[in-house]
C-alpha cells in the first residue's frame, strides 16, 4: 500500500511511518520545516516538504498521485494560537481532502480529538475553545465529501507510555481516558488495512481488546 501521511513530524505520525514501512508499505511523509527531513525519513519514509498553509490544491495533489490512502496526522502544536487551529487542524484536513480529490485517492483517516461533540470548556481559553471548534468543522467537512471513504479516529488524552497493543475502540460516545501514541498509531495503521470503517466516527482509549480484533469489530 502506498500512504501519504500529512503532518510527517508528529508524534502519531513518526510512530505510523515506522510501523507502516516496517510492515513494507510505501510511506511518503509531508513535513513542513525542512530542518525535520532527517528525523522523518529515518522511519523510512521518503520525505517531502511541503506546507499545507501555504500549498495549492494542485500541487499537494501531485504528491498524492498513485496514492491508496492518505492520512491528516497534522495540527498546529500547543503553543500557537487560535487562528492556526483553523489555517492547520481545519483548513489543512480539508485541503488533503481537495487534493486527494484531484489525484483520485478515496481513503482518508482523519485524526481529530475526543471532546468535539461538546461545547469547550471556557476556563480552557480562546485557543482551546479554536483546537475544538477547528476539529470539529473538519469532521464536518470530511464526514460529508463524498469524494472520500473515510474514517475519523477520535484519540483521547494521549501520552508517550509504551503502547499495550490493546486499547478501547467505538462509536461515540466514549467516557475520557487516556491512550498512549503508539497504540494510536498502530490503530491507524490497521484502520488502512479495513476499509469496511469507511464512514464511521470512532472513538480511542486505552483498552482490553486486541488492536487487530477492535478495529476488525468496526467493519461494516
Amino acid at each position: 500500500m502506498d500512504v501519504v501521511i500529512a503532518g510527517g513530524h508528529g508524534k502519531i505520525a513518526l510512530r505510523l511511518a515506522t510501523q507502516l514501512a516496517g510492515q513494507g508499505h510505501t510511506v511518503v511523509s509531508l513535513v513542513r520545516n525542512p530542518e525535520h527531513v532527517d528525523e522523518v525519513t529515518a522511519t523510512g519514509a521518503r520525505t517531502v516538504v511541503a506546507d499545507l498553509e501555504t500549498i495549492s490544491i494542485a500541487e499537494l495533489a501531485e504528491h498524492l498521485d498513485g496514492a491508496d490512502a492518505v492520512v491528516f496526522a497534522a495540527g498546529a502544536g500547543p503553543d500557537s494560537g487560535a487562528q492556526r487551529k483553523d489555517t492547520v487542524d481545519r483548513a489543512g484536513a480539508t485541503l488533503l481532502a481537495d487534493a486527494a480529490a484531484k489525484a483520485g485517492v478515496r481513503r482518508y483517516l482523519l485524526v481529530s480529538s475526543t471532546g468535539v461533540d461538546a461545547d469547550p470548556d471556557p476556563e480552557r481559553g480562546e485557543v482551546w475553545a479554536a483546537y475544538i471548534a477547528a476539529k470539529k468543522a473538519a469532521e464536518d467537512a470530511i464526514r460529508a465529501d463524498p469524494n472520500l471513504d473515510a474514517t475519523i479516529l477520535r484519540p483521547g488524552r494521549l501520552t508517550d507510555d509504551p503502547g499495550t497493543g490493546k486499547v478501547l475502540l467505538a462509536p461515540p460516545p466514549v467516557d475520557r481516558d487516556d491512550v498512549t501514541r503508539d497504540d494510536t498509531a498502530a490503530v491507524l495503521a490497521a484502520l488502512l488495512e479495513a476499509p469496511g470503517t469507511a464512514g464511521t466516527t470512532l472513538e480511542l482509549r486505552g483498552g482490553d481488546q486486541p488492536v487487530t480484533e477492535a478495529v476488525a469489530a468496526q467493519q461494516k
